[in-house]
């Protein structure tokens, strides 16, 4: 068992890099075709984790803390300085309709499950799924909020707690697997995915530009700059004040991070190269760190929680293919709409970047948004669940 958190953190770097190194040698193949390399590192990650491999200790808990509130914020900024806002601009009703979607997909989720397993719960568990629908509609700080709201015994808490981890892992997982299968999905909608393929080739313009000339000083002040803006972000965002249980200390960083991200991106320092590199670097490490919280060993315990778990998102799932299919939304639209919702501020902007860098303020924003409105949206669900 890895007790220490610098060898945790050595342990996750080397695992992601051998993924990495594994699906560039293999490129190609069938498997790999269909499992991208960070999905690999997400299911690596998560199985060290059930498996004992890392301890439950301070040491490690800094690290991954330390570690990751750094990345996350550099990575997002150096992501978003190649962001073109204008194609985004374009894109505003249409992503507020798939996100308007998610939303009520989740709602009838948790009322049908409910409706239908309800025998099978123990007492309260209304106010679990209440506090539940306000994590998977904006994030834990709204789980907490409503906890308090809605006076969640800690015991049914727990089972939204574990919902909440293994339900959200898989999910994530599921995205990102998602991924390579976009021009299947979107030849069977038929949705116009012409801003994503404009993206895709400005970006891989400027891919082809670094890869000829990135330098060894280039990714020092790519690094440099990244890590200055988190620090600094970090800083403003804890002296920031909270606003309710939505906009806390993280979401102030992550903001302040994107806009200072939006501002470079128009002067030079948008055209240095190696920005590509340095961001991946990051966001596989991000990736590994999220995915080593994930505990399947949880899934033995009260199994019906965890079905009714799946059995929400699976009505989730439908009824997103439901508008993808009669409305032409393209995957991008539905997975980044789905997981600002179920995965928050942490998970939407890195799944954007999984289909385009130019797309991660779409991310940023679905995440925002739902962070607003989680904690009314979960006490909406609990009075729901309370009448039946």
């Amino acid at each position: 068992m890895i007790k220490d958190g610098f060898m945790y953190l050595s342990v996750l770097v080397a695992f992601a890099a051998l993924m990495v190194g594994i699906e560039r040698r293999f490129k190609g193949n069938r498997i790999l075709k269909f499992i991208p390399g960070i999905v690999l590192i997400y299911i690596g990650a998560a199985l060290m984790q059930t498996f004992g491999v890392f301890a439950n200790n301070e040491s490690i808990d800094g690290v991954y803390n330390q570690v990751k509130g750094a990345l996350l914020p550099a990575m997002l900024m150096l992501m978003l300085l190649k962001c073109d806002i204008r194609s985004i601009a374009k894109l505003g009703p249409r992503m507020l309709g798939g996100f308007v979607v998610a939303v009520i997909s989740i709602f009838l989720g948790f009322v049908i499950v409910y409706a239908l397993f309800k025998p099978f719960y123990v007492a309260d568990t209304w106010k679990a799924f209440g506090a539940l629908s306000g994590s998977w509609t904006g994030g834990s700080a709204n789980m907490v909020a409503l906890q308090g709201i809605l006076n969640v015994p800690e015991n049914i808490f727990g089972y939204a707690l574990m919902m909440d981890t293994i339900n959200y892992a898989v999910w994530v997982m599921f995205m990102f697997w998602l991924v390579p299968f976009a021009d299947s999905f979107n030849r069977w909608t038929k949705a116009d995915v012409s801003f994503i393929q404009k993206g895709f080739n400005e970006v891989a313009a400027t891919d082809e530009k670094d890869a000829q000339g990135t330098q060894f000083h280039h990714l020092l002040y790519l690094l440099g700059i990244g890590l200055l803006v988190s620090a600094l972000s970090t800083y403003l965002g804890n002296l920031l004040p909270e606003v309710g249980a939505v906009i806390n200390a993280t979401s102030w960083t992550i903001m302040i991070a994107s806009v200072v991200g939006l501002v470079l991106a128009v002067t030079p320092v948008a055209k240095m190269p190696g920005i590509l590199d340095v961001s991946n670097v990051m966001l596989y490490i991000v990736v590994a760190l999220i995915a080593s919280r994930s505990d399947f060993s949880n899934l033995t315990q009260a199994p019906i929680y965890i079905i009714s778990g799946f059995f929400i998102m699976l009505i989730h799932l439908m009824i997103m293919l439901l508008l993808g299919k009669l409305f032409k939304y393209d995957l991008f639209t539905l997975g980044v709409a789905s997981l600002a919702n179920i995965g928050g501020m942490a998970s939407a902007p890195m799944l954007a970047a999984a289909y385009n860098r130019a797309l991660i303020p779409i991310g940023v924003i679905m995440a925002l948004l739902g962070a607003f409105i989680g904690t009314y949206f979960g006490m909406l669900v609990a009075k729901v669940l309370a009448m039946i």
